[in-house]
């Protein structure tokens, strides 16, 4: 399939921000509060992605393993922060288990998917291995962001619960597993919801911008729906990792209901 690839200029990158400062003009107009904030975080993702597609060139042109390793380990580190940014009521000191379950899970993830199923040469092309591990993250820390809000949420919400189930002696892992099933399951949610109405409903974001770009529209199937599937299970791995690392969290030393994170 030969295929056409549409470029996109500088006009066209201004006509689509002029589009998102109309927007933010009829929000103001009615008084929604939003617009200022819409407008800003436009000029910002476009500023980013301009800056990660410089940035991506470099390293695919140097075809540098140690680059490749730099930017993902990058990546992650803003992944983790970002979580905890987005994260709401909870407490300090998660910072360390969310790391540390990001590397887990995309190191998995990575090794699985370059390894066993697309295989490439060399195999850490840049190529496919950073656009991967953003697309992953992106994915990733919006359900533990979810997934950590919901839990200490759930915690609180239960701590009379909780209470009466370690008095009849309940470990601390039994009395807060209904608020990790449920933290666990809301992040899940975009993600089957991604799942059950990708082709028939939808057309996601990686198959539509392969085909616009030439590809062909078979082989961006494939890709997409390894894409999504590769996210669903990161995602359940990744909350699950953290759920396991950060319920203690709302425990003391001696398996007591923690009131102040809990």
């Amino acid at each position: 399939m030969s295929g056409n690839y549409y470029s996109i200029d500088i006009w066209g990158l201004l006509i689509a921000l002029v589009m998102v400062a109309v927007a933010a003009g009829i929000s103001e107009a009615m008084r929604m509060g939003i617009g200022k904030t819409l407008l800003w975080s436009a000029c910002r993702a476009l500023l980013q992605l301009c800056a990660m597609g410089f940035i991506m060139e470099f390293v695919i042109k140097s075809n540098n393993p140690w680059l490749v390793l730099l930017l993902v380990m990058f990546m992650l580190i803003a992944a983790m922060q970002i979580t905890l940014s987005r994260a709401k009521g909870v407490p300090k000191g998660l910072a360390g288990p969310v790391f540390l379950s990001l590397v887990i899970t995309m190191l998995i993830m990575i090794s699985l998917v370059t390894e066993l199923i697309i295989r490439p040469q060399p195999w850490y092309a840049p190529q496919l291995v950073v656009p991967l591990t953003g697309m992953l993250l992106g994915n990733t820390v919006s359900a533990l962001a979810v997934g950590l809000s919901r839990f200490f949420e759930s915690m609180k919400e239960r701590r009379d619960e909780v209470d009466t189930l370690l008095a009849l002696g309940a470990t601390a892992w039994e009395a807060a597993r209904p608020s990790i099933v449920s933290s666990i399951r809301l992040g899940l949610l975009p993600t089957t919801a991604s799942l059950a109405s990708s082709g028939i409903v939808t057309v996601p974001g990686m198959m539509a911008g392969q085909i616009i770009a030439g590809g062909n529209p078979i082989d961006a199937a494939k890709y997409q729906f390894l894409i999504l599937a590769v996210i669903a299970a990161l995602t359940l791995l990744a909350d699950s990792l953290i759920m396991v690392m950060a319920y203690r969290k709302c425990f003391t030393a001696d398996d007591q209901y923690n009131p102040i994170t809990g």
